[in-house]
């Protein structure tokens, strides 16, 4: 299985998804983690870093559609990698993937925009680049003023000195993006939204981990 897992910046797609590839691990499973984008490991994904720096200037000056080439083109050198991965585990887990591009770049564009720049984005990370879909997409949904805070708890990333990134600083933005994942979520297959409150509780981490548990694992022994 192909395993997506999709949010906001700061909702917890990287603890989740390691949480699950060490529970799926621990049940005899054999799995592999990728996080997305590769910023040390690709031409691409160093270059992304220099995006969320603000190297080529601020997020609401830049084209969404020439942006969304970048992460197309972190994918793209990683599909090797992806395709042999598949081949070899019962899991691939990844920590952001083709609709993560999808969702946050068509999230700048006027709404009577954002449809063609999703087919955009899809026709070249699917049909040009030929990369696999997804078998699900995991949506972790959290509002931003609780993202916000929970990336402010963050480690030092390895492509940025920043607090916070183009992205991440920007609550407008964050929150136009959680309103297209919640769009693409409503009206594709296979996704699945997990929100992370309970009423104004913001839940566990283990309390969710074992709700993604219990959605995967059954898929995985199906086949």
């Amino acid at each position: 299985m192909l395993i997506a897992f999709e949010g906001i910046d700061g909702a917890g797609k990287g603890t989740q998804s390691l949480e699950l590839a060490r529970r799926l691990t621990d049940a005899g499973y054999r799995v592999r983690h990728l996080g997305f984008p590769r910023y040390s490991e690709t031409f691409f994904g160093q270059r992304i870093g220099d995006f969320l720096n603000g190297r080529f200037g601020q997020l609401w000056d830049l084209p969404p559609f020439l942006i969304s080439l970048l992460f197309a083109g972190d994918r793209l050198e990683s599909r090797e990698l992806l395709l042999s991965c598949i081949e070899e585990y019962d899991a691939v887990i990844l920590d952001r993937y083709v609709a993560s591009n999808v969702a946050h770049q068509s999230a700048r564009c006027e709404r009577q925009e954002q449809r063609d720049v999703q087919e955009w984005i899809e026709h070249i990370e699917y049909g040009i680049h030929q990369l696999p879909r997804a078998d699900v997409n995991l949506l972790f949904d959290l509002p931003v003023a609780q993202a916000q805070a929970l990336v402010a708890k963050k480690q030092q990333r390895d492509y940025t000195e920043q607090a916070a990134d183009l992205q991440e600083a920007d609550a407008t933005y964050l929150g136009l993006v959680r309103e297209t994942y919640l769009d693409i979520a409503g009206r594709q297959p296979n996704w699945q939204v997990i929100s992370l409150l309970d009423g104004d509780r913001l839940r566990s981490v283990d309390e969710v981990a074992t709700q993604v548990q219990k959605f995967i694992e059954p898929m995985l022994r199906r086949g």
